[in-house]
């Protein structure tokens, strides 16, 4: 080996196939070696920017001079440094860097020659827009960051670093506008990041269960998007945003339970069109929580309450129908949440098949067998059809929750479980915060000045300057 350094790294990776170690000689009789993953470098850079101007250049006069500095004079790249630390070597090597030592030399050479694969910038999937800005973060942190600073050119745009998991070393990017954030929220999440002790932080979802103020609740405490527009939206509200190198979502907080009806679609469109949509959302929500559970509460216990009508007509689709109403709503809504959670699974095209024909078919069949009535078909579709329009998924997901539990206290106790369940929602929701800030913000507490984008959004010139990150009340 060259020297103890070289061979504390040639016997940490001699066994990995992607490992390459290059012995050379110049033409003034210098040995140098050349370490290198071929995984992660780029072969032909390193043949054309390092080995090939080395091996044709000469060295120094000057005895007293280090071989290494004259091996930087003849490599024509920016990103050079020299390292004298075991694991720095390590680290640069995992990095995408190739490393030069020679033998009468304590240090190492680190040339930045990192060739990760990468995929090209494309429309969110699961944020598809009519109107708006078609790119969508990727896997990659730097171009993500690039991504941001297109958006937000401002030279208060500040992006600070932390390296996130003891075993890998993951790259997290906090990100903010320092004149118009509050410093204190920043000091904030700068304390919860820099508290999160865990092995390994593979996606963004690991740093948002670090980092929410409470796990004891369905709701989502901080906005996941994979859309750029979105995080500089937030970012002009006073928030901050991590990015998590290796994962195109990115969390950005704090936010309230108003903004999960809020898509960045809305500000892209006329004042009226986006309170239009904005107020579908709404009605959306409440018909998804409040249908299955007042349905099944007077189908099993309040029938007086309906015409004599509709309820003759309840009455005969339910005749023959074996089960209780509460037992047939339930299982048709876990059939349908298993038929959707099949359709995410499977491939894209025969997951759409699966979800659609199979609701359809299985509706269809269990109808005309007698095993639920129609109109508890009806009652599981408007259901899972309002369930899709809220914009953001794990906000569907609470709503879902939310849902089945109104559900299941009005199957037990009828309307008067299904208000305790509205009141507890309601204390639950007042008792959250996000980072301060408290969920049900600008309702409860009131803060007149920020309704002008909550329940309806005002025409543009009334949103300049809307700031909303304050952790104090």
């Amino acid at each position: 080996m060259f020297n103890a350094l070289s061979g504390y790294v040639c016997d940490k990776f001699s066994g990995a196939p992607d490992f390459v170690e290059g012995h050379f000689q110049t033409s003034d009789g210098i040995e140098f070696i050349c370490l290198y993953f071929s995984s992660l470098t780029d072969k032909a850079l390193v043949d054309n920017f390092i080995i090939r101007p080395i091996l044709s250049g000469r060295s120094s006069e000057s005895s007293n001079e280090s071989y290494l500095i004259v091996i930087q004079s003849h490599i024509q790249h920016a990103q050079l440094r020299l390292i004298t630390d075991y694991q720095v070597c390590i680290d640069a090597l995992l990095n995408g860097n190739c490393l030069l030592m020679t033998v009468d030399d304590k240090r190492a050479l680190a040339v930045d020659l990192c060739s990760f694969e990468q995929r090209n910038v494309s429309e969110p999937e699961m944020e598809a827009t009519i109107r708006g800005p078609r790119e969508g973060f990727v896997e990659e942190l730097f171009r993500n960051l690039s991504l941001l600073r297109k958006k937000v050119r401002n030279d208060n745009l500040i992006f600070e670093s932390i390296i996130l998991g003891s075993e890998t070393s993951t790259k997290v990017v906090l990100v903010y506008l320092k004149h118009i954030v509050d410093q204190q929220l920043i000091d904030e999440f700068r304390r919860r990041l820099q508290a999160i002790d865990a092995d390994g932080i593979l996606e963004s979802s690991y740093i948002e269960e670090w980092i929410q103020d409470t796990m004891w609740t369905p709701f989502p405490q901080l906005m996941a998007t994979e859309r750029p527009d979105a995080i500089a939206a937030k970012l002009l509200e006073g928030k901050a945003a991590v990015i998590t190198d290796g994962t195109p979502i990115v969390l950005t907080g704090p936010i309230t339970f108003f903004e999960q009806f809020a898509a960045p679609e809305d500000y892209y469109q006329r004042a009226d069109i986006a309170t239009l949509l904005r107020w579908l959302r709404m009605i959306s929500f409440l018909l998804s929580i409040f249908v299955p559970a007042l349905f099944v509460s007077v189908i099993c216990f309040h029938q007086e309450i309906l015409p004599s009508a509709m309820l003759g007509n309840l009455a005969a689709q339910r005749e023959g129908v074996p089960f209780t109403g509460f037992l047939e709503v339930s299982v048709m809504m876990l059939i349908f949440e298993i038929l959707r959670e099949a359709g995410l699974r499977m491939p894209r095209i025969a997951g759409q098949a699966i979800s659609i024909v199979g609701a359809l078919v299985l509706g269809q069949a269990a109808v005309e067998a007698g095993i639920v009535a129609a109109s508890t078909v009806i009652v599981v579709s408007l259901t899972a059809i309002s369930n899709f329009v809220a914009p953001s998924y794990s906000f569907s997901i609470a709503q879902r929750i939310v849902q089945f539990t109104f559900m299941c206290l009005a199957g037990f106790i009828g309307l008067f479980g299904l208000v305790c369940g509205i009141f507890i929602l309601l204390i639950h929701l007042a008792s959250l915060r996000s980072f301060g800030v408290r969920y049900l913000s600008p309702v409860a507490p009131a803060i007149p000045a920020l309704w002008k984008d909550t329940l309806f959004r005002a025409p543009r010139p009334f949103l300049r300057r809307r700031r909303s990150s304050r952790i104090k009340d």
